[in-house]
This record gives structure tokens, C-alpha cells and sequence, in this order.
């Protein structure tokens, strides 16, 4: 009875108007639009041509066995290491003011978007200057990290060590152009950004994370298998005929899509809520693992659906469309950085991975790309958002392009 309880609760919950404090963002996608992908996402991977059936079912099973599986357990290792090490950063950051802004490069580079929000947190309350808000910003690659981490590990290394040393040294060069008090707004420590209302909307049904987990654990394990070439279907013993990894790739796929679908718009709404001021204790770690590896597979689900599509209807060799346009790519993937939120970094990431862009495209998407934090920023101090968002412009267009005429 309980669960039903939270369930009805949940879903009553999702056209509640947003309460909060300092802002209401808009609800895009709505729950309407992301409905109308999931009923395409079905007819296509189900009641079209087999030949587009089978593609498309593929894409699935790969985007959740090949990758959300790892992506699930990274998230997992670091969001319990962040719970169980957190230290006390505001003080830090209140005492140690010489230190603001390497920390805040640091906070940014750290996978998901939690640090950065940490950072514009700590500048509305006065604790940091305006150079650490775009240290933070130009470092962080937001939930996308966490998809090349489990991956392009080596990829994600090099690019953590670009992030770190442009974020730290543009924040420098902008506090010594404007001073650290540039744009400073002082609010009352006491401020919440998100209220308990739309916590409760993370904390799913106890049935809804068993099932979850219960994919994830399975998906895991064959993710490993398929890393080593096994054939996994074997270890099935007769029921290997029904291509069961498929299968539990395909119902995992689709959780995650449904969860997605059930998040109340985009940005700080709930992906990396706990980061959110207000909601530190009220999202387990739990919850937010499911929140955004859900959040991420969603994504790079409408990446591979949207190439195999494309394939299917018009034959379009994509790499080389794109390297007909090389020499844009980093400008494009800057002006895609621009756009708020984590969603359309993934897309990027996802295309380096499978080799259709470049490394030096990759890295202006990056640098000049905010996540989430990008957000409570807009809503706070749309002034100090806009311009810090134009300052990672800089070092992603140098630092990208240096990259592509060196050949990366």
C-alpha cells in the first residue's frame, strides 16, 4: 500500500507548479513531448520493418549493455566515495579565499555537474569571486564525463587535465580583469533553491528501484562479458536461444527511458539534485544514481536511435559529412555548449565515441559547455551566467582549434 502511496504521489506531483524559492524554470521537454519519443521509440523498435526492428532493437540493448551499464557503476563508485568523503567546502572556500579558484576548477572537473553548482552556490552567498564561477563553468563536462569515463577512460583523463589547467588559468585572467567582487550578489545563508516538494519527486517507489537495480546488476556483469568478447547468451545454459542478453539489455533500455520521461522538465529539476542547496539530505545516493544514469541513457538511447533512423531512410554516410566540415566541428561543438544542460553534451560525447568527431571537437564542447550548473546560475544571476558562459567561449575556440590544426 505503501508503494502505491509514493507512486500516486509521484506522478500527482509532476503538475505541481514549481514552488521554489528564486526561480521556476520552464518544463521542456514536457511530460507530453517525452511521452510522444517513448510511443515513437516502441513503433519503431517493434512494429516497423524487421530489418529496422532489429536495428533499432540493437541500438537499444547496445546503449544500456554497452553503455549505461558502466556509466550506472561509475556513478555509483563516485557519488558513494562524494557522500561518504565529503568535506566541509564552504569553509574551505570562505578561509582559503587565495585557493578559490584552482578549487573551483577542481569542483568543475569532477564528473556530473555537482561541483560547478557547489561553486555558483558559494558565489551567491558571497564566499567566492566571479573568476571562480567561470573556472568552474570553463572545467566542467557535466554528466557527459561520466559516459566517457566508463567508455574513454584515457580520454576522459586527458580531457580532465585540459578542463583543469583552462578553467584555472581563464579564472585567473577574468579576476584579474574585473576583480574577485565583479557581479557579486550576497544572499542569506539560509537560502534553498529547490524546495522538499520536488525532492519527493526522486524518491521512487521501493519496487521501482528493485527492479532498476535489478537490471543494472545483471547488465553489468554481461557489460564485462561483452568487454571480453564472451559470448554471453551461453552462460543461459537452454534459454540462450532467446538472446537474453538482448533481452535485459532492451527492458533496461526502456526503464531508463520511462524514468526520463517522468522528470519534471530539464536542468536542476532533478538530474544532480543533491547538489541542489536545500537538498543535500533528502536524495539518497540511490536515487540519484538511478535519476542520472536514467538521465544519461535517455540521451545516448535518441543518439543511436536518431543514427540508425538516419541510416535506415537515407543512407547517409555521417563521417563523412562531418569530415567535409571538419574544420567547423569545433565551432559547432562550441555553440552546442552554449545550450543549458546536460542532454545535448551527451549527444557529442556519444559521437566522439563511436568516431564521427574529433577529439578537438569534443574538447571545445567541453570547455565551453555548463551542464546543469548552468541553470541556478541563469535563475540567481542571469547577468553573471551570460557573461561567464561568453568567457568559456575563449578557451574553447583557442584550445579546440590548437588541437585540430595539430591534428587531434
Amino acid at each position: 500500500m505503501s508503494n502505491l502511496n509514493d507512486a500516486s504521489n509521484f506522478l500527482s506531483m509532476i503538475y505541481k507548479p514549481d514552488t521554489a524559492e528564486f526561480y521556476s524554470f520552464p518544463k521542456w521537454p514536457t511530460l507530453l513531448t517525452k511521452a510522444g519519443l517513448f510511443a515513437l521509440l516502441l513503433y519503431v523498435a517493434f512494429f516497423t520493418a524487421p530489418i529496422l526492428q532489429e536495428a533499432i532493437q540493437a541500438a537499444l540493448a547496445d546503449a544500456y549493455i554497452a553503455v549505461s551499464a558502466f556509466v550506472g557503476m561509475t556513478v555509483a563508485v563516485f557519488y558513494i566515495f562524494e557522500r561518504r568523503f565529503k568535506s566541509n567546502l564552504e569553509a574551505f572556500l570562505e578561509t582559503q579565499k587565495q585557493w578559490h579558484i584552482p578549487v573551483a576548477a577542481m569542483l568543475g572537473v569532477l564528473p556530473g555537474c555537482g561541483g560547478a553548482i557547489v561553486v555558483i552556490t558559494q558565489f551567491t552567498l558571497g564566499r567566492t569571486g566571479f573568476g571562480a564561477v567561470v573556472a568552474a563553468l570553463c572545467a566542467t563536462m557535466g554528466d557527459a564525463a561520466f559516459l566517457l569515463l566508463a567508455k574513454a577512460p584515457e580520454t576522459a583523463l586527458a580531457i580532465f587535465a585540459v578542463a583543469y589547467i583552462s578553467g584555472t588559468v581563464t579564472g585567473f585572467i577574468v579576476e584579474r580583469i574585473h576583480g574577485r567582487d565583479f557581479l557579486q550578489r550576497i544572499r542569506q545563508e539560509g537560502m534553498t533553491l529547490i524546495d522538499e516538494a520536488r525532492c519527493r519527486m526522486a524518491r521512487y517507489p521501493v519496487l521501482i528501484q528493485l527492479l532498476w537495480f535489478g537490471l543494472l546488476i545483471p547488465g553489468i556483469i554481461l557489460a564485462f562479458g561483452n568487454a571480453f568478447q564472451i559470448e554471453t547468451d551461453q552462460w543461459f545454459g537452454i534459454y540462450a536461444s532467446y538472446e537474453p542478453t538482448k533481452l535485459i539489455g532492451i527492458g533496461g533500455a526502456l526503464l531508463c527511458f520511462v524514468i526520463w520521461c517522468f522528470m519534471p522538465g530539464t536542468g536542476s529539476g532533478l538530474v544532480n539534485l543533491a547538489a541542489q542547496p536545500g537538498a543535500e539530505h533528502t536524495v539518497s545516493v540511490w536515487q540519484r544514481i538511478i535519476l542520472d544514469t536514467s538521465f544519461i541513457t535517455a540521451f545516448v538511447i535518441l543518439a543511436f536511435t536518431a543514427y540508425e533512423l538516419l541510416m535506415h531512410f537515407t543512407g547517409w554516410d555521417l563521417a563523412s559529412a562531418f569530415d567535409a566540415i571538419a574544420i567547423l566541428l569545433p565551432l559547432i561543438a562550441t555553440l552546442i555548449g552554449f545550450i543549458p544542460g546536460c542532454g545535448p553534451q551527451i549527444i557529442v560525447a556519444t559521437l566522439h565515441i563511436n568516431g564521427l568527431v574529433p577529439f578537438s571537437a569534443l574538447l571545445a564542447n567541453v570547455l565551453s559547455n555548463d551542464g546543469d550548473a548552468l541553470f541556478p546560475a541563469i535563475a540567481i544571476a542571469p547577468r553573471t551566467a551570460l557573461l561567464a558562459t561568453l568567457y568559456t567561449a575563449v578557451p574553447a575556440l583557442i584550445i579546440g582549434y590548437g588541437f585540430y590544426f595539430i591534428g587531434v
